[in-house]
């Protein structure tokens, strides 16, 4: 083992001033005597001085070179001992099985190869311990270890104790009056333990977050009202034996105020105050919120851009009023500096290819800069779902007209190799495997291959989308699948379908996308039972289609994967007869709505309606019919409503539909990391028409409805719903379901 570094001068200070004539130096390997001279203070011929010789000691002590010096004189002769120190061999790891050990070897500053000193080996295990720390691990301990090799060489092993997870055993608040200590913690993201946060690090210290956590309360209060709000100290003590941590937030409340007198002033030409007040949703006499505030400077900014104002700054001046608690806002609109983009930076896709995030951008290079194309373009990237975490900022540029873009992504795994097993009302009991990438060799294209065994539909399928096909805003893709379904509970038939589809698609505007396809489809309707409809007989047997199918897709959605405001518009249309037994003409009309109640209240209301007819003298065969009931209709069972014959009791499906829903999902005001959610909804709609018709078939064509409310868990072993729906009008003949369950996993 390496012992501690020593210096050690052997000349007497009272000694009678003399010469140097010569300086030796004792034990150096691998440094040149002349490399170890250069660091003295003293030259031959020199006079010998005490005060000189201890300047030199520290110059080679501080070259970190050397584990011991020592200088004597032995008149006339100075002579410098030196013990080098070893270089380093290999360095190992011991006992880590939390963190890898490439993670723990990019914060070493120590090398193989380098030179060994106590000072860099100290500070590597503080960079050591800080790694454990940001993952939790407070009691971890290091132990560096060195194991001396011939030729003053050196291994260095690190003996890792990582200790159990430092747990938040405890979170407190003082000050806080307006809402108690419960409320607070729902809403910073530092969580206390508890058994069932076992898939969460949200319950382990981290100092970041507290960061973050500091942020979330002065949102919090600033949202509702305490615009005087202010954190003094956000306290975390450890324990003595480092087992957990306690936090204190110390909190200054202040007042609360409501909204006072809303005005909005303009300086620059062309713009209209008395016009744009109606943009600002704040209300005099109801409670200051904070979002409702940034809300109403992103509608100003956005209607001084829709008038030609690129450079435009919204800045929000508060009086404050303390007698009656009253906050006045004056909306300044005025010209801002003219900045436009110098260059985008893009950082943390170590897979993903910067093209992918590029292409997402609303801005290029050399624009003029745009709050709300920024906006709109981290958006994009988010809703890419390849990443955890999209931060985007604009930093000063080269000139004070110029700004740089910086955007830094985390990416997160985007492929998955899947098995699972589940029940779902519909199908029973089922087996599923899927391969998925969702960015395929870090380009963006998706690649996904299903197969699904269940007792009443399997299916398989291969399917690839390039978003940007050719390099242009285009996305193309091709699907192969077949599809096994059993009918007979509901119809009295099985069918099969395999098929192959092209398709492309492209945006006309931001927010109107097109898109068409085509498939070629060999199916067939068999092992009718010989109790079916006559209908549904005259049906049995092969036949082949020949699609093609166009879409329109308006989409003012604030976000693709989970909406919380706007709106959505499908429309669909479909043309079979290009070749092929089958020929039709289909049309749908899709929609839904989604608005923001409160803090995760969302109210959404859907709505689809559609028409098939057959050209010339064909028929709609009833796998092409609309169907109505199950996740379309709760409270009726899957194909449950709509005309049926009433000798078999088979249903037939319909040659029209419509159909809507309005839906509240809420939270159940259980911790976030529980992830259950309720809803209440009210369904509606009817199909009818077939053709040919006869005197067994009931064919009313009435609305049927139903009320409900359901349970969702995203659980550790998968997706578990519950709807309980009670049809409020129906038919005598349709088909209830009051309870639909579904659960699946994929692991």
């Amino acid at each position: 083992m390496l012992g501690f570094f020593g210096v050690q001068s052997n000349v007497a200070l009272g000694q009678k001033a003399s010469i140097i004539e010569k300086i030796l130096v004792e034990g150096a390997r691998r440094i040149d005597d002349a490399t170890i001279k250069s660091y003295l203070l003293l030259q031959s011929g020199d006079e010998m001085d005490a005060v000189r010789v201890d300047q030199s000691l520290k110059s080679l002590f501080a070259t970190g070179l050397f584990a011991d010096v020592v200088i004597d004189f032995v008149s006339p002769q100075l002579i410098v001992k030196v013990t080098e120190n070893p270089v380093i061999n290999r360095i190992a790891f011991e006992g880590n099985k939390r963190i890898d050990v490439a993670d723990l070897e990019k914060e070493l500053v120590l090398r193989p190869r380098v030179v060994y000193t106590r000072t860099k080996v100290q500070s590597d295990v503080k960079r050591l311990l800080d790694v454990y720390n940001s993952n939790g691990r407070y009691a971890a301990s290091i132990v560096p270890k060195v194991i001396l090799l011939p030729q003053n060489r050196a291994d260095l092993i690190f003996e890792i104790d990582e200790g159990p997870l430092t747990k938040v055993e405890g979170i407190s608040f003082i000050g806080n009056k307006f809402t108690g200590d419960k409320d607070l913690r729902s809403v910073i993201r530092t969580k206390v333990a508890a058994w069932y946060r076992f898939f969460s690090s949200d319950d382990t210290y981290n100092a970041d977050r507290l960061s973050v956590d500091r942020e979330l309360l002065r949102r919090f209060y600033f949202s509702k009202g305490f615009i005087d709000f202010q954190i003094t100290s956000a306290v975390a003590e450890l324990t003595p034996d480092g087992s957990a941590f306690f936090l204190s937030f110390s909190l200054i409340e202040g007042k609360r105020y409501k909204f006072g007198e809303v005005n909005v002033r303009a300086s620059l030409k062309g713009i209209n105050p008395s016009e744009l007040i109606s943009l600002v949703d704040l209300n005099k006499g109801e409670n200051y919120d904070s979002r409702k505030v940034d809300k109403a400077i992103t509608k100003l900014n956005e209607a001084a851009a829709n008038q030609g104002f690129a450079f435009v700054e919204v800045r929000p001046t508060i009086e404050r009023n303390a007698k009656d608690q009253t906050a006045n806002i004056i909306f300044d609109i005025k010209e801002g500096p003219r900045v436009f983009i110098e260059r985008i930076e893009i950082a943390g896709n170590v897979r993903t290819v910067d093209e992918v995030l590029r292409r997402e951008f609303d801005l290029v290079e050399g624009d003029a800069f745009n709050a709300r194309k920024l906006r709109k373009s981290r958006q994009n990237i988010q809703d890419l779902n390849f990443f955890n975490k999209v931060d985007v900022k604009k930093i000063q540029g080269s000139k004070a007209d110029k700004t740089v873009v910086k955007v830094e992504v985390e990416e997160k795994s985007t492929g998955a190799v899947s098995f699972g097993a589940g029940f779902s009302t519909d199908n029973g009991p089922l087996l599923d495997i899927g391969i998925r990438e969702q960015n395929l060799l870090g380009k963006g294209q998706k690649l996904n291959f299903n197969g699904t065994l269940a007792a009443e539909r399997s299916t398989a399928s291969i399917s690839f989308t390039e978003p940007y096909f050719l390099n242009r805003d285009i996305s193309g893709g091709f699907d192969l699948y077949r599809i096994i379904q059993s009918n007979q509970d509901s119809s009295s038939f099985d069918s099969k379908e395999t098929g192959v589809g092209l398709r492309v698609g492209y945006f006309i505007s931001n927010e109107l996308r097109q898109n068409w396809r085509y498939k070629a489809e060999a199916a067939s309707i068999e092992n009718v039972s010989t109790t079916a409809s006559k209908l549904i007989k005259a049906q049995e047997g092969n036949r082949f289609l020949s699609e093609v199918g166009h879409s329109l897709v308006h989409d003012k959605r604030n976000s693709r994967i989970i909406p919380t405001d706007g709106y959505i518009i499908k429309v669909f249309n479909d043309l079979a007869g290009l070749g092929g037994s089958v020929k039709y003409f289909r049309n749908k009309l899709e929609g839904a709505q989604f608005i923001e109640l409160f803090d995760k209240w969302i109210l959404s209301s859907r709505g689809r309606a559609g028409y098939i007819f057959g050209i010339g003298d064909d028929n709609i065969e009833i796998t092409d019919r609309f169907t109505l009931g199950g996740n379309n209709l709760r409270g009726f069972e899957r194909g449950g409503v709509g005309p049926r014959d009433i000798i078999t009791d088979d249903g037939l499906g319909g040659e029209w539909m419509y159909a809507g829903s309005l839906e509240t999902s809420f939270p159940l005001g259980l911790p976030d990391e529980l992830a259950l959610s309720g809803r209440l909804f009210s369904d509606f709609g009817s199909l009818g028409s077939v053709s040919p018709s006869n005197a067994s078939i009931k064919d009313t064509g009435s609305v049927r409805a139903s009320l409900g409310a359901g349970i969702g868990w995203v659980s550790p072993f998968g997706p578990i719903n519950v709807d309980i729906g009670y049809p409020i009008k129906k038919e005598a003949f349709d088909k209830t379901e009051r309870v639909r369950f579904n659960f699946g996993t994929r692991f």
